[in-house]
């Protein structure tokens, strides 16, 4: 399925955000992108806030409309927070928790070590990234020497980066498990999912 593989530094100094994990472009230009980005922003109606703010989400977790308005639905049919409980969704894809632990040092590696077979879940090869697990489901990385070596590269890159306490991460096993579903406070979004429902109950 199609995916965005553009420049991802204009998007972070798009919306002025590190979408991507840390940019030094945004760091070096922290103004939009374009002939006219240095002169300042122009005046964004409610609406297209609250559309940049899908925008931001959609492009941290590498979706496209169609599966993004597909979590969307998830969550609004569960009882609770909607903003939240889709926030909580997309952190708890596959894909996103394979990065979260460290085994990939950005989602759409993560994404590329699942679907070509390099992670098992629950002694089970899944190769489906947006596969949403739950609590007490086991992440280990197959036992071969590509997959051990790219996660290795990954949890040297990502040493510094803490992993989540919704998680537990064993790295001489390189294996982890969800010990519980993440709440708002472990996400820390970089958005306001509020506007991203609004937007969608128009």
């Amino acid at each position: 399925m199609a995916r965005y593989t553009g420049p991802r530094s204009k998007i972070s100094r798009r919306f002025g955000v590190p979408i991507f994990g840390p940019s030094k472009a945004l760091d070096r230009r922290n103004f939009p992108p374009g002939q006219h980005g240095e002169k300042g922003k122009r005046k964004v109606s409610e609406y297209g806030v609250a559309l940049g703010e899908k925008q931001k989400l959609r492009y941290m977790y590498g979706l496209l409309e169609r599966q993004f308005r597909r979590f969307f639905e998830m969550a609004r049919k569960k009882r609770g927070v909607t903003g939240e409980i889709l926030l909580r969704l997309l952190e708890m894809r596959l894909d996103n928790v394979v990065f979260r632990l460290g085994f990939a040092n950005s989602r759409r590696l993560a994404r590329q070590m699942v679907n070509h077979g390099h992670i098992k879940v629950g002694g089970r090869r899944v190769t489906v990234s947006s596969c949403i697990l739950k609590t007490g489901d086991e992440i280990v990385v197959a036992d071969t020497p590509k997959a051990r070596q790219m996660a290795a590269r990954g949890l040297e890159a990502m040493q510094s980066a803490p992993v989540p306490t919704w998680l537990t991460l064993d790295k001489d096993a390189f294996k982890g498990v969800v010990n519980r579903a993440p709440n708002r406070e472990d996400i820390d979004p970089i958005v306001n999912e509020q506007l991203i429902v609004e937007l969608y109950s128009r």
